[in-house]
Formats: structure tokens, C-alpha cells, sequence
């Protein structure tokens, strides 16, 4: 399911991924500290994902409980084609590209590439 992600809904998905189902008291008391939010911004953020899909209510108990409908790892794949394909044509060698010449990548992170890649390729035989 491919359900875009807003830079603050993303911010209640990692609240809800690390544990759910919650609450909102609950979301908003983990996400106040960091964004100021209110209980009326978390609220009228539930209600936007809960249209869009990417979270469930259950209103059979005393408080709502919001749980999430897709997964980190489906969120971030529609994020990553997103932004490869708006900066970088959809193209990950152009990523990686921008990486090596900026210097953002570590010995250790080209490394890792690197056996990620020798592993694509060892499965492809």
C-alpha cells in the first residue's frame, strides 16, 4: 500500500512503530517535548493519517487507540522512491554518486555498500 508520508506524520509513525497501539495522550506526551506540539495538533494529525489510511482507530475502550497500517519498512521505501526520483531522476547510482564527491560516505559506509552490492550480485547466479 502506498500511502505518502508527511514530515510530521512521520513523526507520530516512529511514536506508533516503536510501540502501539497508544493513545493520544500517550503520542502527544513522547512527541511534546521535541516538536511543542498540543494534544489538538496530534489530534488533527490522527484524524488526516487515519483518512489517509496509514493508521487504524479502535474506539471500543475508554480512549482511542491508534495503531499504524503500514510498515517502517513500506514508509521508507515509498520516501526513498520519492526522493530518488524528485533529486535524482530514479536514479540510486546518482545518489551515490553525490555521496562519494560531497565525502558524506565513511570507509565503513562504502564498505557496507559494497557488500551489499556483492551480495545483490552473488544472488543473482
Amino acid at each position: 500500500m502506498a500511502v505518502q508520508v508527511t514530515e510530521a506524520e512521520w513523526k507520530i509513525m516512529e511514536v506508533l512503530w516503536d510501540h502501539a497501539p497508544r493513545t493520544m495522550t500517550e503520542i502527544t506526551a513522547v512527541l511534546a517535548p521535541e516538536t511543542g506540539w498540543t494534544r489538538h495538533t496530534v489530534i488533527t494529525l490522527l484524524k488526516r493519517m487515519t483518512e489517509k489510511g496509514s493508521v487504524a482507530v479502535d474506539e471500543t475502550g475508554r480512549a482511542k487507540l491508534y495503531t499504524p497500517l503500514i510498515t517502517r519498512e513500506e514508509a521508507s521505501a515509498e520516501e526513498t522512491h520519492k526522493f530518488l526520483s524528485h533529486v535524482f531522476k530514479g536514479k540510486a547510482s546518482l545518489l551515490v554518486s553525490h555521496l562519494v564527491d560531497a565525502g558524506d560516505l565513511s570507509e565503513d559506509d562504502l564498505r557496507q555498500i559494497l557488500g551489499v552490492l556483492n551480495g545483490k550480485k552473488g544472488n543473482r547466479d
